[in-house]
């Protein structure tokens, strides 16, 4: 047996409601308009039923500590680096502002596995997202948690080369720069306190990343608006992305698509052409 198989089939229920407060702070925060049949853009189900640790109860990195208790949903891991590291999302129904909503998480897999930067560890969390009228949202959410840096580590990622984005073969294409306010607007909105994201001290020195950095889910969320501006609000059936490389704030996010139906490619780059984030999708036939 693995030393985390007690956990895995461990399951978490929280219940949220989709209000018009949230909406309206969600569209503030991605600079766009509501859709006119009263549903919620598609990502948003990432603001809803977020961890509410206390805060005496969050450990050095931001997130809540996790223990071998059975009240711990996640495993004590001790690998102190943890980051989202990609998702396969189906929408199968909208979500509707004033929607009180339910969402069972389970986890499915952990695995441990060797790579360039050591010793990783993922753990797959499938969550189900329902209202009173069904399942809307199935997602299957990887988290990897990584080994420590020391301070002669190089940060990451490496300076931006003199080379150029080159967008040519890309159907549709939009230029972001995440400053802070936005990364600070995002953590609220998914309460998410990790210090990678608004603690640059911390961010340098104790994660060696060579700056603050973009959360995954804010990425694909203009991923997903990017998909939006070509389709229309919730077009699509599905969605799946991988992270590539950390999205540096302050720097510009090319976000580019093309194809069509059920084979709709998507990505991320970083100005001088190193690759952020890769996904998929597919519309609804």
């Amino acid at each position: 047996m693995g030393v985390w198989d007690a956990w895995i089939g461990r399951e978490e229920v929280r219940t949220d409601r989709v209000d018009s407060g949230l909406a309206a702070r969600w569209l503030s925060t991605l600079d766009r308009d509501a859709p006119s049949d009263g549903n919620v853009p598609q990502g948003l189900h990432w603001c809803l039923c977020v961890p509410d640790a206390p805060t005496a109860k969050l450990g050095p990195d931001g997130h809540p500590l996790r223990d071998d208790s059975a009240g711990s949903f996640l495993p004590p891991i001790a690998l102190p680096r943890r980051m989202w590291a990609s998702s396969k999302v189906e929408f199968l129904a909208p979500l509707r502002v004033g929607a009180v909503v339910t969402r069972t998480s389970r986890i499915s897999s952990i695995s441990e596995k060797s790579g360039n930067s050591g010793q990783l560890v993922f753990v797959d969390v499938a969550h189900e997202t329902s209202t009173e009228h069904g399942l809307a949202v199935r997602e299957v959410q990887s988290i990897v948690y990584r080994e420590a840096l020391g301070l002669e580590t190089p940060l990451s990622p490496p300076v931006e080369s003199a080379c150029s984005f080159d967008a040519n073969g890309w159907e549709g294409q939009r230029d972001v720069v995440p400053n802070e306010p936005l990364l600070f607007r995002f953590s609220a909105l998914t309460f998410n306190s990790h210090r990678i994201h608004y603690d640059l001290p911390y961010a340098r020195d104790e994660e060696r990343y060579r700056g603050l950095v973009v959360h995954g889910p804010l990425t694909a969320s203009l991923l997903l608006d990017l998909a939006r501006r070509a389709l229309g609000d919730n077009a699509l059936a599905s969605f799946a992305f991988r992270g590539v490389s950390p999205a540096i704030c302050g720097e510009a996010l090319h976000l580019v698509m093309r194809g069509s139906g059920n084979d709709i490619e998507l990505a991320a780059f970083a100005g001088d052409g190193r690759q952020i984030m890769a996904a998929s999708a597919q519309g609804h036939i």
